[in-house]
């Protein structure tokens, strides 16, 4: 199974930060779609198409008017519906005159948008990341815009064994590679979970400089993803010896496990064409929360490494893409630490396959 370039529609993806979002016009591509976003006089969030109905001309680049656009080329007006209200030098408005609106939901501090069917978008099914947000956590966060397939960042954020050679000195020490993992498909919640739970580690400097642990470490690391949007790694260091209560969670109940560091990295994996991925990445934690030299030291951390994951899935898609260009095949190879990202490339290919039986 190689990695896929298809994108799965009918599905909530994350289109942006709620703090992206203003009385601005707003513009970002969502699966092949050129969105339209801004905030409407009462602080909701509307999502249209980016392109205005007469001439393609990008309502990004036009103007709001209390709660409509006014295309900045011939004045073509639209509601926060996308049905069109004026146009010029006639009243009769064309029953045709409107462009595509999208369910919207703000959740998280994110904006998450239903590019698909709209009968089929269930809020509800929304996944959530509540430390984001939440009393007694602080949180970094970033974006980047990356020349690859989805399915390549996929892959890799379910095997951080790379963390050892990509990102040494940051995040990545020997342990994160040689400690096998354990791999868990929950088909009914269409959720991938993978666990690496290290003993006696190295503790790399992302976690030495700002929980100020000094020595070995017991550090887990605990994925959870549910395709194809939201990925969660609930992190948990501690001095070496030091392990969480009996029935303790991996992202529930850190409040019991008081001799821990948690961390909760959040990414949202949005496509924005078959060949680039919106990365968005956060990093919340439970301690030092009003300490800013952490919060600097972190922001600047993370996003080093996230570029180096940059450069690398970069480089990648331009080998894999001039292979296909070429009418090229691949065998590629897979081991143990492979299993959770082939997990989550089957959950995708299953959810591809049922939206191509309904339609």
């Amino acid at each position: 199974m190689s990695p896929t370039t298809a994108i799965v529609r009918n599905q909530w993806y994350v289109a942006a930060y709620g703090q992206e979002i203003g009385r601005d016009l707003f513009a970002r591509t969502i699966c092949n779609e050129p969105l339209v976003f801004y905030r409407t006089e009462d602080g909701a969030v509307a999502a249209l198409s980016d392109r205005c109905i007469h001439r393609r001309y990008p309502l990004s680049q036009s103007r709001l008017v209390g709660d409509r656009v006014v295309c900045g080329y011939h004045g073509f007006t639209y509601d926060r519906t996308g049905s069109c209200v004026a146009v010029p030098a006639q009243t009769r408005i064309p029953r045709s005159a409107r462009v595509a609106s999208y369910p919207v939901v703000e959740q998280d501090s994110f904006v998450w948008v239903w590019i698909g069917d709209r009968e089929s978008a269930d809020p509800g099914a929304i996944p959530r990341a509540p430390w984001l947000v939440q009393d007694g956590w602080t949180t970094i966060r970033g974006l980047e815009t990356i020349r690859a397939r989805h399915a390549l960042l996929m892959d890799n954020l379910m095997d951080l064994s790379h963390e050892t050679y990509l990102h040494g000195g940051y995040i990545g020490t020997p342990e994160v590679a040689e400690t096998p993992i354990t791999t868990e498909v929950d088909q009914a919640a269409g959720v991938v979970r993978v666990s690496r739970h290290m003993d006696d580690a190295e503790c790399p400097p992302f976690y030495a400089n700002s929980t100020g642990i000094a020595g070995r470490i017991t550090r887990w690391q605990d994925i959870e993803f549910q395709p194809p949007c939201l990925y969660r790694l609930h992190s948990r260091v501690a001095p070496q010896g030091n392990y969480p209560p009996d029935g303790y969670l991996p992202g529930h109940g850190a409040d019991a496990d008081l001799g821990a560091f948690h961390t909760e990295i959040v990414y949202a994996l949005t496509p924005e064409t078959a060949h680039s991925v919106h990365d968005f990445w956060m990093v919340a934690r439970d301690f030092a929360i009003d300490d800013q030299d952490v919060t600097d030291y972190l922001h600047k951390s993370n996003h080093t490494v996230v570029m180096q994951d940059v450069v690398a899935l970069n480089l990648v898609e331009e080998v894999i893409a001039a292979e296909e260009r070429a009418g090229g095949t691949y065998q590629e190879l897979s081991i143990n630490i492979d299993t959770g990202a082939l997990a989550a490339r089957r959950l995708i290919a299953e959810l591809a396959r049922t939206e191509t039986t309904r339609a």
